[in-house]
């Protein structure tokens, strides 16, 4: 980040240092909390978050996700993997997964891949100002991130899903968002850049592991056969993100296409086939 943007931004990385991030599942926060207290730390120090290349968010979590710190950015088969354990390699991916297709040619006959995919589950936003450099205070967006909405993204991967080398993992985080005032609309807010994220704390982790672990996707009590509206009514989400997850677990057969309701196509749970989940 441009140097006048540091005294603007230095006093929002102190309060993220000093807020607490709660325990959820078997994540471990507190080595979480330390590794973005550094990174924050390293903001300051570099005048401000964004300074190099590589974003915050993926150096957070590569560096949370790695077990030993001498196993980030290895050379793979002519790659540069995040992590490389010597048996597995872990993938930290913001978007653009369809990036990944010729990694994962190169990475899965041989080895274990897991992607991670950060959620944005709590998201504050700050504007930034280009010319003066004034940067707002943190407000809560109103849209929530779910790991449903992650199916945009593995759309673009869609024939390595069912691959039995390939695993995801979401953690799910309250995440702070800077964004750069240089939009079309008036405020300029429509149409901006988003600059740089600062994860705030670790809320979570969704991971698949095997086929049957979509079947965590599908809520309880839902009837069927069920539409993607209905679905998507269920679950809290858009009919239209509703049907782009059902498109993938129908490739995977976690559902079935049974017929249509009008000009909606209608689905039913399938029977997983046991001898594909347990490779």
């Amino acid at each position: 980040m441009c140097f006048w943007l540091y005294g603007r931004i230095q006093e929002r990385l102190l309060n993220i240092r000093r807020n607490q991030g709660g325990l959820c599942g078997h994540m471990d926060t507190a080595r979480f909390e330390k590794i973005r207290n550094m990174a924050a730390g390293s903001a300051r120090e570099s005048h401000g978050i964004g300074t190099l290349k590589e974003k915050t968010v993926h150096a957070v979590f590569k560096d949370y996700y790695a077990p030993q710190p001498d196993m980030v950015e290895i050379p793979v088969d002519g790659y540069v993997a995040d992590i490389f354990t010597g048996e597995e390699i872990i993938e930290i991916q913001t978007g653009n997964f369809n990036k990944m297709r010729s990694r994962l040619d190169c990475f899965l006959p041989n080895y274990p891949v897991t992607i991670v995919y950060p959620i944005p589950e709590i998201k504050y936003l700050c504007w930034m100002d280009e010319e003066t450099g004034e940067c707002s205070k943190p407000r809560k967006s109103t849209v929530k991130g779910s790991v449903y909405r992650a199916f945009y993204e593995l759309y673009k991967i869609k024939p390595y899903l069912s691959h039995p080398n390939l695993r995801l993992c979401f953690p799910s985080m309250e995440v702070e968002e800077y964004r750069l005032l240089n939009g079309w609309s008036r405020d300029k807010k429509r149409g901006s850049s988003r600059y740089d994220r600062f994860p705030r704390a670790l809320l979570g982790e969704f991971r698949i592991n095997k086929l049957d672990d979509y079947m965590q996707l599908i809520p309880d009590g839902l009837p069927e056969p069920f539409t993607a509206q209905e679905f998507g009514r269920a679950v809290k989400e858009r009919k239209e993100t509703a049907a782009k997850v059902l498109h993938i677990l129908n490739y995977l057969h976690v559902v079935e296409q049974c017929g249509k309701k009008g000009r909606a196509y209608v689905y039913r749970i399938a029977e997983i086939d046991l001898a594909i989940n347990e490779k």
